[in-house]
């Protein structure tokens, strides 16, 4: 009997470890599953947001594709995770449809199609949209999921407008300055626009003729300056050479 019993505790000792073993293996794909869930939700999230703003955005057919494709992607992967969540094969449905409808062959719009929106927090929000998209394709093209060719192309065109959209911004904000008497701020933002011109590596006839009115507009506001500090020194020398003529002024005797 006690040999028997020996065996059978050691039996049991082994359904436990394995039971165990088992569950932990378990617990362990469950956590997988789930930061997997929660990381494609995050993309399809992240990725829905900026096709939001690509919509006020000048952008070609071949950059939503590639916005798209990563969407569908991780929804197909959300599908595969979770496949009794039954609005995902809807949404599924719905860009694959969408994505078919794109023209890749279709030029892209020109840098001077997009309008900078008027308010302040619009303005914000546009750059925003424009640098989350670049940040989607280098992410994609990291992955192979793009060609380096697309790649530099539709990087480029981002790039373009986000210094367009960010040049536009301050000579906007310049104006504003000039108008509200502030010339130091105006030379201030017109300062940072040339600046972001000239540090362009290739210059065009874009920033080259841009960079040309910025610099004309800064020396106007730096003769302005001038003579308004040249004014201001006369004052406060006619002002203390009258305090000093009436300091040592005569004094009547009465």
């Amino acid at each position: 009997m006690f040999p028997i019993i020996v065996i059978l505790i050691i039996a049991l000792v082994l359904i436990a470890v394995i039971v165990n073993a088992v569950q932990q293996h378990r617990n362990k794909a469950e956590l997988e599953r789930r930061n997997e869930l929660t990381k494609h939700k995050s993309i399809v999230d992240d990725t829905e947001a900026t096709l939001l703003a690509a919509q006020h955005i000048p952008v070609s057919q071949r950059l939503l594709f590639i916005l798209q494709r990563r969407a569908l992607f991780s929804l197909k992967m959300i599908n595969h995770l979770q496949p009794t969540a039954n609005d995902i094969k809807d949404r599924i449905q719905t860009y694959e449809g969408t994505m078919k409808a794109l023209n890749l062959e279709q030029a892209p719009p020109a840098e001077d199609a997009f309008q900078l929106p008027q308010n302040d927090k619009q303005v914000l929000q546009f750059i925003r949209g424009i640098k989350n998209m670049r940040a989607v394709l280098r992410s994609e093209f990291k992955r192979g999921k793009v060609d380096s060719r697309v790649f530099v192309q539709e990087d480029k065109q981002m790039e373009r407008m986000q210094l367009r959209a960010n040049v536009d911004t301050l000579i906007r904000r310049g104006e504003v300055a000039v108008k509200n008497n502030q010339m130091g701020s105006a030379r201030q933002c017109l300062e940072k626009a040339i600046g972001a011109l000239a540090a362009q590596p290739t210059q065009d006839d874009y920033t080259m003729t841009r960079q040309a009115q910025l610099e004309e507009q800064l020396r106007n506001i730096q003769d302005n300056l001038r003579t308004a500090n040249s004014a201001d020194v006369k004052k406060k020398q006619e002002s203390e050479r009258n305090e000093l003529d009436e300091l040592f002024a005569e004094k009547k005797k009465w």
